[in-house]
């Protein structure tokens, strides 16, 4: 079947063919005839990732009535993070339908300019519970004339909390309405909504009910609860081309292991509820562009995160409900792809793969932490990959190539590939030397890296070696370095430490004092390492700016004022490559 016997309008056909839509996913094949139909409810069971979106947004784009300014579907999801992604997608869907009004309705943003939206006719309203109540209770939102009522993702909404939210809204709507509920779980309360506001509902279920895609592999790895950030790192640098989500329980948690891996030279940035609205978007876009591999997230903030290649979802903690542990895995193996559900667990915590397995009805594999030899083997491979389908213009190389044939004459073949590789690779060989066998290790005590220090004020401590410093430079053989990026860029202490990581392609780089203010942050180098820090980071692109970057002359006064006769600006770009991975820091 293809889209074209959906009978779906000829600008709609446009919009999906130009998105790149070939045929429909076996929910969309179910679900929208039974909507262009309009017979009965539907309550649609489907992972996260098989297009759900387009299987309730493409037919009712279909129904929409444009010269009407009347809001006529309303859309309810748990989050703004999926709020945001619905409306996208729906706007996408119909970018040749002009006249076409969707609106977004969400907490954490101003409520003012959401009022006049809605007051002044919207078609489609997306919105989260919460504050679409507040703007019926303000009169500012009227859905007394919906035709379509969507429930995505039904079964978190009521996790979240929005039990009686949800009852408000749905007593609210017309009796004349066709409800479309969609969730990956059927939990009891998901089917009590079904049976109360739902009319003799068709239910549409793809694959097992409550259980996970068939594209995703299950795993875990269960060492002692010492070893677990050990054991991470172990699985990223064991897949070199990582792109994934790791999640943790607590937002508390989820920071701490992003301040680690972010200090330990790993593309990762944390994404929870206690960052703003504009750092969090900030974060998921740099996440979707690839400029980030690593998302360590809770569960509520990674709600509505639409990226299709995802290779690994990673449980550092598992979840307290087991359906949880269903959407996150359903993050990966989407559009047709393959992924990998890996789970770090504690000794103690065995019984709760046990209650998983029987939860996903699947099978979930036990492995071994990654070996140091094995690692170390990915990488080299990895190496090579890299150097094999480097993209090579020759017409730009051949003015130069004569000049490095005359230089390399003296090297056999074997001894300039051993040189090529010893340049990338002695790195993680020396770092994984010494490293024991986790798997082999489980009586013996792993010693672990305590969580790095930094202040932004007052007395330094050293990233490395947690001895207090004084912040004055010269008196412990540092240079302040002064960075044109700041609090205004959403920067933080472990972004710089992992620029200076990731610019300079050395993790062993001392750093002391972080000083981050509006537009600007002040580092704190080894002296040694001065000038490979500022020739690295000159010219570097980060957080979206070109970045510049002045060596202090002298130290600050109490005033605030500089002392000396001004600054040294580097003016030279040397080195500043990005790893396409979190393989160990370079």
């Amino acid at each position: 079947m293809n889209f074209k016997e959906l009978e779906l309008p000829e600008n709609i056909l446009t919009a999906i063919e130009e998105i790149g839509f070939k045929i429909p996913t076996p929910i969309q094949e179910k679900v929208i005839p039974q909507i262009i139909a309009g017979r009965r409810d539907i309550v649609g069971l489907a992972q996260t990732g098989t297009g759900k979106t387009a299987a309730y947004g493409l037919p009712i784009l279909s129904q929409t009535d444009i010269h009407a300014s009347v809001t006529q579907t309303l859309i309810l999801c748990p989050t703004r993070e999926l709020c945001l992604q619905i409306t996208r997608d729906i706007e996408n869907f119909a970018r040749h339908m002009p006249r076409l009004s969707v609106t977004a309705v969400y907490g954490g943003a101003g409520i003012v300019e959401q009022m006049k939206a809605t007051r002044k006719g919207t078609h489609i309203i997306v919105a989260t519970p919460g504050r679409l109540l507040d703007l019926i209770k303000r009169k500012a939102a009227d859905i007394s004339a919906i035709r379509y009522l969507v429930l995505d993702e039904a079964d978190i909404m009521l996790n979240m909390g929005f039990k009686e939210e949800l009852d408000a809204i749905l007593a609210a709507a017309p009796a004349q309405r066709q409800t479309l509920l969609f969730s990956a779980t059927m939990p009891v309360e998901v089917s009590r909504i079904a049976a109360s506001y739902m009319v003799d509902p068709v239910e549409i279920s793809i694959g097992q009910k409550n259980s996970g895609t068939a594209a995703v592999e299950h795993q875990y790895v269960m060492v002692h609860a010492r070893d677990k950030y050990q054991t991470l790192k172990r699985v990223v640098d064991h897949n070199p081309a990582i792109y994934g989500i790791i999640f943790c329980r607590t937002r508390a948690a989820a920071q701490e292991v992003a301040d680690r891996m972010t200090h330990d030279g790993y593309q990762a940035e944390a994404l929870h509820g206690d960052m703003s609205q504009a750092q969090r978007e900030f974060v998921m876009s740099k996440f979707r562009s690839g400029h980030i591999r690593l998302l360590i997230a809770t569960d509520i903030a990674a709600r509505g995160l639409d990226v299709n290649d995802l290779t690994h979802v990673i449980h550092y903690d598992l979840p307290d409900d087991l359906e949880a542990y269903t959407h996150r895995s359903g993050r990966t193996g989407r559009a047709g792809k393959t992924g990998m559900s890996l789970a770090i667990i504690n000794m103690k915590e065995k019984y709760k793969i046990e209650r998983i397995e029987k939860s996903v009805k699947r099978r979930i594999s036990a492995i071994h932490p990654p070996a140091g030899k094995d690692i170390c083997q990915q990488q080299l491979l990895h190496l090579m990959d890299k150097i094999r389908t480097a993209p090579v213009n020759r017409q730009r190389l051949a003015p130069y190539l004569p000049m490095v044939v005359e230089k390399m004459a003296d090297l056999d073949r074997e001894t300039l590939l051993s040189h090529v590789v010893s340049l990338e690779f002695n790195r993680i060989l020396e770092y994984y030397k010494d490293m024991p066998d986790l798997a082999s290790a489980a009586q013996k005590p792993t010693k672990i890296p305590q969580k790095p220090a930094y202040k932004e004020t007052g007395k330094s401590i050293h990233k490395e070696t947690g001895k207090s410093v004084h912040k004055e430079t010269g008196k412990t053989g540092y240079t302040y370095l002064v960075v044109n990026i700041g609090k205004n860029d959403h920067v933080l202490p472990p972004q710089l430490i992992g620029l200076v990581n990731q610019s300079t392609r050395n993790r062993y780089i001392r750093l002391g004092k972080i000083d981050i203010s509006a537009n600007t942050s002040r580092i704190q180098v080894e002296n040694v390492y001065v000038e490979d820090v500022v020739n690295a980071i000159c010219g570097y692109r980060f957080c979206g700016k070109k970045l510049s970057v002045e060596k202090e002359s002298s130290p600050r006064t109490k005033s605030g004022k500089r002392g000396g006769q001004g600054s040294e600006v580097g003016v030279q770009k040397a080195g500043g490559r990005v790893r396409e991975s979190g393989a160990i820091a370079p």
